[in-house]
């Protein structure tokens, strides 16, 4: 498996791992921002990474029946992952707010179904597929991640994520910015809910 600190080095490598300082889709300013698109415009590098998060899942997980990606973000890495471990993968996508599936897809009755996301902040999107999960009766069995980026106050699941990578990425409400951060002009990669 990768370390820690190769991981890192790719990710700071393919700029899916940033620093300087940033306005998330929060509202929130974090010295680190992370778009693990960026790192999946890399295949090989990707590969590298989603090969030692598939040796994890294997590990933790001794049978999974199917693979359930949140779109966008989850996709490529429910695909690769998927791809690895030889496990038949589908996407959910969001119809007026809400997960659904389409283009065919469907869960079998009973069947165990791993979650895998690009990132895991808070656990909204992941919650939000178990829901699916239970629709269709199937039994879900975990969440898995390249990076999980969550902390303790902001994580709403309270099951073990499966990652690649454990990131803190430390967060401030405008008022409340340490010094260091107020000297560094700001960028808003994540700002996509802010006017």
């Amino acid at each position: 498996m990768l370390s820690h600190k190769k991981s890192l080095n790719i990710l700071k490598r393919t700029n899916a791992l940033l620093e300087g300082h940033f306005i998330l889709s929060s509202g929130l300013h974090s010295s680190k921002y992370i778009q693990c698109a960026k790192l999946l415009s890399f295949p090989k590098q990707a590969n590298s990474i989603c090969q030692s998060l598939a040796k994890k899942i294997k590990k933790k997980f001794k049978k999974i029946d199917l693979i359930l990606a949140p779109a966008m973000g989850g996709i490529i890495i429910g695909y690769e992952i998927g791809k690895i471990l030889n496990k038949e993968t589908i996407f959910c996508e969001r119809v007026n707010g809400k997960f659904k599936l389409r283009r065919g897809f469907s869960i079998k009755k009973g069947s165990k179904v791993l979650i895998i996301e690009d990132v895991i902040t808070t656990g909204k999107s992941s919650l939000e597929c178990v829901k699916l999960i239970k629709k269709f009766k199937a039994k879900h069995i975990g969440f898995a991640s390249i990076i999980d980026r969550s902390s303790k106050k902001s994580l709403k699941i309270k099951d073990e994520i499966t990652s690649h990578l454990k990131i803190d990425v430390p967060t401030f409400n405008k008022k409340d910015l340490p010094e260091s951060l107020k000297l560094i002009p700001i960028t808003t990669p994540g700002s996509r809910f802010i006017k």
